[in-house]
């Protein structure tokens, strides 16, 4: 059966190897390996959704409430706020096992203890998030999609903002029409568009 990068537990051995990509704002070298999404780089969509991402500083009181990367992978966009953001607690989750494995390594690798890796299932019910950020799993169906943005984006804190990076051909305007339609109590816009790719912006109103 062919393995994808959203397999619970992909087939193969574990063989980490090193690549070094940019970071906030400086080269680190991290492991990754096969079964796990771009195993080689770090990818096109998520280095635009880091370079378009606010300062935690421009996000008010939402700034410091732990933070949520939805698929993780190897871990890029909770290791990049991470090592931007030393005080916040940051989560990363992934149905992929490796994955997970890969993103502790990573995190470890960094010295970035804050970084809490789990799999969906273990975020504590009832847990908070000031910022989701996730380049989300396209390919695994609308179905499955809109599953897992009904599980997360409500766990948005009041003042939180949740920002996607769609590739354009993968469906970013019928994303975000899903989004606004699905969640009447989100803002939803798009900021900012690079390449292809177009950040998808859900806010939740202050109290």
């Amino acid at each position: 059966m062919t393995q994808h990068y959203f397999s619970e537990s992909p087939g193969g051995e574990l063989r980490p190897r090193e690549v070094e990509v940019e970071l906030a704002g400086a080269p680190r070298t991290v492991v990754t390996a096969g079964g796990v999404f771009s195993p080689d780089q770090l990818d096109r969509g998520t280095a635009i959704l880091l370079r378009a991402l606010p300062e935690a500083d421009d996000l008010g009181p939402a700034g410091g409430a732990p933070l949520l990367d939805v698929g993780c992978g190897w871990g890029a966009i909770a290791l990049d706020a991470a090592l931007a953001q030393p005080e916040r607690e940051i989560w990363a989750i992934d149905v992929n096992e490796r994955s997970r494995e890969l993103t502790r390594m990573n995190a470890e690798r960094l010295g970035l203890a804050h970084v809490r890796v789990a799999s969906p299932d273990e975020v504590p019910d009832g847990l908070e998030f000031g910022e989701i950020r996730s380049n989300p799993p396209i390919r695994v169906g609308k179905d499955a999609l809109h599953a897992i943005l009904r599980q997360w984006l409500p766990r948005l804190q009041a003042g939180g903002v949740a920002h996607l990076v769609v590739a354009k051909h993968l469906g970013a305007d019928s994303l975000q029409r899903w989004i606004a339609a699905e969640f009447a109590d989100l803002v939803v816009d798009r900021p900012s568009r690079d390449k292809g790719f177009h950040i998808i912006r859900a806010s939740r109103a202050e109290r």
